[in-house]
């Protein structure tokens, strides 16, 4: 165990986190995503798998250390409900939520059409996929920059 971390960011899960670069995304998905097949595309080349726990409370673990993008108009992205696009299912708003919490700010999840997502997921970093069986939890979330000082020495 580290101090200070959410223990949902298990080791395979911190390492992709850390190895991304600014504009990498990375796709949370739902348990009914076809994660398996989509992951083989992306860097990463696997899923990441979090089962037994809903799309928030991973939303949640991994914005605690994702720094949001500042720079594009579409940093977090959602899969739209087919022929639905204006509805917004509970887990999307349970994610908003979550996402407005923890950034301390409102970020507009940007609608992407379910086979663009899928297009989209496949040049992701990563997929992780979580445990969470209900439909449309799919996500894309662009790395932002976290900036600092010059290290001494």
């Amino acid at each position: 165990m580290l101090k200070g971390l959410d223990p949902l960011l298990v080791p395979d899960l911190l390492r992709c986190l850390a190895a991304m670069g600014h504009g990498d995304d990375l796709a949370l998905v739902d348990a009914n995503h076809p994660a398996s097949s989509i992951a083989r595309s992306t860097v990463l080349g696997r899923p990441i798998e979090l089962p037994g726990i809903s799309m928030a409370r991973a939303a949640r673990a991994v914005l605690s250390v994702l720094p949001i993008d500042d720079f594009t108009s579409d940093p977090v992205r959602r899969m739209l409900v087919v022929d639905r696009p204006d509805d917004l299912p509970a887990v999307q708003r349970e994610v908003q939520a979550e996402i407005d919490s923890t950034t301390g700010r409102k970020i507009e999840m940007v609608g992407v059409e379910r086979f663009a997502f899928y297009e989209a997921a496949r040049r992701a970093f990563a997929v992780v996929q979580i445990g969470d069986p209900r439909g449309y939890g799919c996500f894309l979330f662009r790395k932002g920059v976290v900036f600092g000082d010059a290290p001494k020495g």
